[in-house]
């Protein structure tokens, strides 16, 4: 679960803390990439209860630094391969981004009092189209053309943790930690940029795993540039599996209906740190 790697505040959930509370064991040494990524793919509810999943509809908040008041309600839509809608509203307004594919789009207030709609930059296509929005980059890894390899074990929040590299069809890099004891997922990383434009490395923490119809999905997700304290926090308070959607979601936004108006100040788009990745 992207994709969008929204910058969320760093807040321990119940089910994080429960997860520090047990005591560790030593990792098994004998493990290599792909035992445990399909141990992950087991622990997060099977391989094919996920490929039953055609699309998912998240609705919760999200409390940003970033952000001009907390608590902004938002909803997430994805859809396979890679279609995704996000919306999150503040003062009555909203903020849509659009990504169908091939195209994406953000909409904002403008000063003649319309949406101001936008085409994503290449670097915001570029990374749309790696976020593997439905279930992440190591379930049938190989058949998406992603290379997966062990590099080591690391501690993540006093827990023992797989660090595989994860080398996408674009030819991107990325890391993902996966628990040594339970295989879920704790955090991965992406290339982005901090809020003043910079380029930077971006963590992504998953926390609070649930199940929801058979499969896990984390409904705390925590994510900032690695070394600074501006960390934004996603909660999720309800997930919907494969609602019934057509591509009119993910098309370029109109001017009227629910798909089109919107607005916030914040540009909150993954070139400036931000996609939609629901589960690494």
């Amino acid at each position: 679960m992207k994709r969008i790697s929204w910058w969320w505040v760093l807040v321990a959930s119940a089910g994080a803390f429960a997860l520090a509370q047990t005591p560790a064991a030593k990792p098994d040494a004998s493990l290599g990439a792909e035992e445990i990524v399909a141990k992950n793919a087991e622990a997060r509810g099977g391989a094919d209860a996920w490929r039953k999943v055609m699309s998912m509809e998240w609705v919760g908040h999200v409390d940003s630094p970033n952000a001009p008041t907390s608590n902004l309600p938002f909803m997430l839509t994805l859809k396979r391969p890679d279609l995704t809608r996000f919306e999150v509203t503040a003062a009555n307004q909203m903020i849509v981004h659009v990504f169908d594919g091939r195209e994406g789009w953000k909409v904002r207030p403008s000063g003649n009092g319309g949406p101001d709609v936008r085409p994503y930059t290449s670097d915001e296509v570029k990374f749309a189209r790696d976020a593997q929005v439905i279930d992440g980059p190591l379930l049938d890894h190989a058949a998406k053309g992603i290379d997966v390899a062990l590099e080591g074990t690391d501690t993540v929040e006093g827990r023992d943790a797989y660090r595989l590299s994860v080398r996408l069809p674009s030819g991107a890099t990325r890391h993902v930690w996966v628990d040594t004891q339970n295989f879920l997922d704790v955090k991965s990383d992406h290339e982005g940029r901090s809020p003043s434009g910079q380029p930077a490395t971006v963590e992504v923490m998953y926390r609070d795993f649930k199940d929801v119809d058979g499969v896990k999905i984390p409904f705390v997700i925590e994510s900032g540039p690695v070394g600074t304290g501006r960390k934004d926090r996603l909660v999720i308070d309800k997930v919907t599996l494969n609602p019934p959607l057509d591509r009119f979601a993910f098309a370029k936004p109109a001017w009227q209906g629910r798909h089109a108006s919107v607005t916030i100040g914040a540009d909150t788009s993954p070139a400036s740190g931000s996609p939609v990745r629901p589960v690494p």
